[in-house]
């Protein structure tokens, strides 16, 4: 079959946009074009035509596009539905190219900055790959961007052109460098060049990765100056923090002797402290204490010394900043015990900075029962605090009696998020702490008790739990077993209304498990999600829980039940899960037919 020639309109558009593409001014006619075929010429060009084509649009073109209350009038007189046309043409060219991030960008986004931002990310990390080599040797600005990135902004066609302009990484800069707001930046690629390639951007958020080298450490700083009046997040990763960086970068965070920064969240992640912990950096502490706009830390796994976490806490107890976010988890420090809350109490109440903490995470600190002790003062000054981590701490049943005491005195405490993963509890606590909470004025709304040898004898008092206001329980491994799922279905004998989500994985309960959900579904009508994985339930699992689906009147979205031996090999159940799906997605999570006989067993 012969293949049909081109239109002209095609052609026409071929030409506009190859022109467009080599960086020429259009031609002033194409601005004149009826909106019909204007917006079909918008449509087939690729990023950087896009660009200059809207670059080089006279403003006279956008009195065109005036916004009324219900439409745009174009300057014919006609009327047509409110649509943004370079708007929707850069979110379809996101979609293309990054179809994964669209459903987590909110609407009314500037995609066009969103595009350039996260293009010139993709630059970033594929440079940083070049210069990592051994054999590089050659400037920053000169390496040269891959096909593989080129052939979105400009399309195939064009990135074998002899004239093509934006082969090289610093004319992506020169070009896009003020769409740029956020930046994650390598060790390598920390250096002047990479400063002067980034003086037109004005970046809101800073993530450096990898700073363990003094060579670093100017260009680093440098950086942070030219953005100190954007800049509103920080952030360190696998950082070697001396005690000169950390002095250097608090300097270069204020504007000469002016100790004033519009830092709101500051990072330190999988890095260490290599200062003295007798003597931190004076500019560190100023900088935690004068910060007023400091509203997230976090020394997450940064090594903290128990001298530099209590000199940390400290300062910020005293700081002026409306502090809402504290993370200082994996860092083994174990000093609650050691501070003594009880003198600093005039502190507290006097309007300091932890009085908005609104999240604090411990997780993972070995904290022990006389830490939890010495915690439950300090809640009582933290009016505002809604979450509290205590994951990974073994503070026993001491400590959370300590909580419960904590909740007895306060019935009306904010706390809404408690996680309670692997503190080493017994049966009896979580019982005495899951009863009192029954009594407290603002029951909790997430709950975790995962990863604690409770038993069955838990059931009940988890279930008193789930009838009152919980949202989200997570009480994976605790060993309900088949009785502790029995128990639950006998007492589940009215509706759960306030219950979103439930992970109930690795509890061997077999088939007691699908008989306690089956119960459990129809009951709890804003149910979403559901964690029931290698729970060893059998087969018939499955057909018990579908048959349950229906009946149900509620809005799952998942229900996972990987680790199980649910599905026999022989059994085709495709036809089946096709009937319960939300959005086009199954609500079942399966496991694969290859691993369905295996059964799973979560015992050391």
């Amino acid at each position: 079959m012969t293949k049909a020639p081109p239109s002209l309109a095609f052609l026409c558009i071929q030409s506009l946009k190859l022109q467009l593409l080599q960086g020429d001014n259009p031609i002033p006619d194409v601005y004149e074009l009826p909106s019909e075929l204007l917006d079909g010429v918008i449509a087939h060009l690729p990023a950087l035509a896009l660009h200059n084509f809207q670059t080089h649009m006279p403003f006279k073109c956008w009195d065109n596009y005036e916004a009324g209350d219900d439409c745009l009038t174009l300057t014919s007189g006609r009327k047509r539905p409110r649509n943004d046309v370079l708007g929707s043409s850069w979110k379809l060219l996101f979609k293309v190219r990054w179809p994964e991030l669209v459903n987590s960008v909110e609407p009314s986004a500037d995609w066009q900055q969103l595009y350039w931002e996260k293009h010139l990310q993709n630059c970033v990390d594929e440079a940083a790959e070049v210069a990592m080599r051994p054999t590089f040797s050659g400037r920053i600005s000169s390496i040269h961007v891959s096909d593989k990135i080129l052939r979105y902004i400009c399309h195939e066609e064009h990135t074998n052109c002899q004239k093509c302009v934006c082969t090289e990484l610093s004319f992506h800069f020169q070009t896009f460098g003020p769409y740029l707001r956020c930046l994650r930046l390598l060790n390598v690629l920390c250096v002047t060049e990479t400063c002067e390639l980034l003086r037109t951007s004005k970046l809101k958020t800073l993530v450096l990765c990898w700073i363990r080298s003094e060579k670093h450490v100017e260009p680093s700083c440098k950086l942070l100056s030219q953005n100190r009046e954007t800049l509103t997040s920080l952030e360190f990763i696998h950082c070697k923090l001396s005690s000169s960086f950390i002095s250097a970068i608090c300097a270069s965070l204020h504007e000469k002797d002016i100790h004033t920064s519009g830092i709101q969240r500051f990072y330190i992640k999988a890095s260490s402290f290599d200062i003295d912990p007798l003597a931190a950096p004076p500019a560190f502490i100023s900088f935690l204490n004068s910060v007023r706009s400091l509203q997230s830390v976090h020394f997450c796994d940064s090594h903290l010394d128990r001298h530099i976490a209590r000199m940390i806490f400290s300062t910020l107890l005293d700081s002026s900043s409306g502090l809402s976010t504290l993370d200082i988890s994996e860092n083994n420090v174990g000093w609650l015990s050691t501070f003594t809350w009880r003198s600093v109490t005039s502190s507290l109440s006097s309007g300091k900075s932890l009085r908005s903490l609104c999240k604090l995470n411990l997780s993972g600190n070995e904290l022990n029962k006389y830490d939890a002790e010495n915690l439950s003062h300090a809640l009582r000054h933290m009016p505002g605090l809604e979450s509290l981590d205590l994951s990974g701490n073994p503070i026993e049943d001491s400590g959370i009696r300590s909580l419960i005491s904590y909740f007895k005195k306060n019935p009306d405490s904010p706390l809404a998020d408690l996680n309670l993963e692997n503190c080493e509890l017994s049966c009896c606590g979580v019982i005495e702490f899951l009863d009192t909470l029954s009594t407290v004025e603002k029951p909790l709304k997430f709950l975790s008790v995962a990863d604690n040898a409770l038993g069955s004898e838990v059931a009940e008092a988890i279930m008193n739990s789930l009838i009152l206001s919980i949202e989200s329980l997570d009480i994976s491994s605790i060993g309900l077993g088949p009785v502790g799922f029995l128990e639950l279905g006998k007492r589940l004998v009215k509706g759960v209304k306030k219950l979103m989500s439930i992970n109930i994985s690795k509890n061997r309960g077999g088939l007691e498990t699908a008989r306690f959900l089956s119960k459990l579904i129809p009951l709890a009508p804003k149910l979403v999600s559901v964690d029931a994985s290698y729970n060893l339930m059998p087969p018939e699992s499955l057909l018990m829980l579908c048959d349950s689906l229906r009946s149900a009147k509620g809005d799952l979205k998942r229900l996972d039940m990987t680790g199980n031996i649910c599905i026999s090999s022989e059994t085709d159940h495709s036809s089946l899960l096709g009937e319960f799906q939300h959005n086009g997605e199954p609500i079942f999570v399966l496991p694969s037919s290859s691993t369905s006989h295996v059964p799973y067993d979560d015992e050391p």
